[in-house]
């Protein structure tokens, strides 16, 4: 059976990307980070290991939003592309909606409901986690 492969990247196309096999996991972020970052109520993100990640255009800009976790944007138009931190050492999560076939990655689960904004109500029936989710 062949990979899966996906691409994706910003807005104006200067950032893009191609994965090749499957996430470790897709979910909802509902954490104030994410939700600040990308402008939006939740985010969805989709986790690999960075060998199956490969930046085709330019590459994207990286601005530290902890000191130990860093975002990835165009430097361009300002899509949100990734995100990757030092507790979750050679993983790369990429933003679903920067996906060229977003529909190809439904989230499994939300995270960070303990921050959910309380007017977001999400009629789906995936399992939901208030912090960071199990990583076993």
């Amino acid at each position: 059976m062949p990979e899966a492969l996906l691409e994706g990247g910003c807005q104006c196309g200067a950032v893009r990307y191609r994965i090749t096999g499957s996430p470790v996991m897709a979910a909802l972020c509902h954490c104030s980070m994410c939700r600040r970052a990308n402008a939006a109520p939740a985010v969805a993100w989709a986790m690999y290991e960075e060998s199956q990640v490969t930046f085709l255009g330019s590459p994207p800009t990286v601005y530290a939003s902890l000191p130990d976790a860093r975002r990835s944007f165009s430097g361009r138009c300002g899509t949100q592309i990734g995100f990757a931190a030092d507790y979750i050492p050679g993983m790369i999560d990429i933003t679903i909606g920067s996906l060229d076939e977003p529909e190809r990655m439904p989230p499994a689960f939300h995270y960070w409901t303990s921050r959910q904004l309380p007017w977001l109500q999400m009629a789906d029936e995936l399992p939901r986690f208030p912090e960071f989710p199990p990583t076993d």
